[in-house]
């Protein structure tokens, strides 16, 4: 069994922590592999970042996110598992189950004003009045 701990950080965000515990309700398939839990995490979260432990590109998109009102799902992976993650090195998003890629996606998506609506099919961000300009 694994216990969930948790931290704020300094931009808002917070940190889960899953940690040995056994009077916790919260189980992780210990047979489970990399992969398989990794497509889990992508099912079951409509934005999500793969990252590597104090990342700056991670930092930028949780903040680009953060502004247009959407907290993701970050999970911090050690080498074995961005491994098996995908081609792609970390950071690596994913909305509505579908790979953006790296900061660099993500950015085209925003300038092309396309993040928000994709944001907003997916269940991300609720109650979006477009600023006019």
């Amino acid at each position: 069994m694994q216990g969930l701990r948790y931290g704020l950080l300094s931009d808002g965000g917070v940190r889960l922590e899953l940690t040995p515990s056994a009077a916790s309700p919260l189980a992780i398939d210990v047979a489970e592999s990399a992969e398989t839990r990794i497509q889990r995490l992508i099912a079951e979260n409509p934005v999500i970042i793969f990252s590597r432990p104090a990342c700056c590109m991670c930092h930028v998109m949780k903040r680009l996110l953060s502004t247009v009102g959407v907290h993701p799902t970050v999970i911090e992976l050690d080498d074995d598992e961005i491994a098996a993650l995908s081609p792609r090195p970390a950071p690596d998003l994913y909305i509505g189950s579908a790979p953006v890629g790296g900061l660099e996606s993500l950015v085209a998506l925003h300038l092309s004003n396309t993040l928000v609506p994709r944001l907003v099919q997916v269940g991300a961000l609720q109650n979006h009045h477009p600023l006019i300009n």
